[in-house]
């Protein structure tokens, strides 16, 4: 069985509920699924033989929720090389700002850096298309899933 990581950064709530759906209709899948608090971050580097789904909202310019911010910074100072790591991200964000999606975008690009490989295309949730971003990544998990069995084989 599978172990899944999941981490969220949320401002108000909503990739927080959509880290929590997943959390649920993965472990439907029979995957073991973690779902990590922003208050369990301190010190968290992602176990390289475990999968990583990060859920994060964009606050501001293309900010980092406050919550998450403390973690990707350690994880940019420590630089720990993850080659082995497989993750996918989740954004929340408004399409009417210049800055979609920045703070899942600054994870994509911060993983690529520390050697990690996405197994998956970032899902980008708009805000201005759907009220509920949990049915949108509901409907992403499918496609997940293949991406993870296609891995194994």
């Amino acid at each position: 069985m599978e172990k899944v990581n999941l981490v969220f950064g949320t401002v108000y709530g909503s990739a927080q509920f959509v880290a929590e759906t997943l959390n649920d209709k993965i472990a439907e899948l029979e995957y073991s699924v973690n779902l990590l608090q922003p208050t369990d971050l301190a010190g968290y580097v992602p176990s390289e033989d475990e999968l990583l789904i990060i859920v994060t909202s964009t606050t501001g310019q293309g900010d980092l929720p406050d919550d998450i911010a403390q973690w990707f910074a350690e994880l940019k100072s420590v630089a720990p090389y993850l080659p082995k790591l497989q993750y996918s991200i989740i954004g929340l964000g408004d399409s009417s700002y210049e800055t979609f999606c920045g703070a899942a975008k600054q994870f994509n690009e911060l993983f690529i850096e520390l050697g990690a490989k996405s197994i998956t295309k970032m899902l980008e949730i708009d805000a201005c298309e759907t009220m509920e971003p949990e049915t949108e990544a509901t409907q992403w998990i499918p496609a997940w899933h293949a991406a993870v069995q296609s891995l194994a084989s």
